[in-house]
């Protein structure tokens, strides 16, 4: 796939299939972009779980943050990276050692790697890259 553009109903699609979606990343400082997209994804009737090495067992938002997706206890819709770029490809190993992956894989803004996205895709994960679902749900 071409990640230089998404079509609208792509990405639409994708934002209303979604229910569960493990944010990592996730900053329980509010001036932080995870911070505020959590709270964002939270306030639209999202499931999301913080996942944050860092912060495990402590609370962002009221939601109990994970030290790795494998510590998530159920299976999420999305991952939604806010991780620096270089960082994808392990993410998409995680991911895909899960029992049940992720439907998505989304790479919050700069966040890009299209051989970490050809692998997640050819394991029938959808991935969308340098976007972010919060400006996507306000267009």
């Amino acid at each position: 796939m071409n990640h230089d553009r998404y079509e609208r109903q792509y990405i639409d699609g994708i934002l209303e299939d979604t229910r569960t979606i493990a944010l990592l990343g996730a900053s329980p400082n509010p001036a932080r972009p995870s911070h505020g997209v959590m709270g964002f994804l939270l306030s639209k009737g999202y499931q999301v779980f913080p996942v944050n090495p860092g912060q495990a067992g402590k609370q962002i938002l009221g939601q109990t943050v994970y030290a790795r997706l494998a510590d998530v206890p159920q299976p999420v819709d999305m991952v939604d990276v806010f991780r620096a770029a270089e960082f994808l490809d392990g993410v998409v190993d995680e991911a895909l050692a899960l029992e049940t992956p992720p439907k998505v894989i989304w790479g919050q803004l700069s966040v890009r790697d299209d051989k970490a996205a050809a692998k997640a895709e050819a394991a029938g994960i959808k991935v969308v890259m340098d976007r972010c679902p919060a400006i996507e749900l306000r267009s």
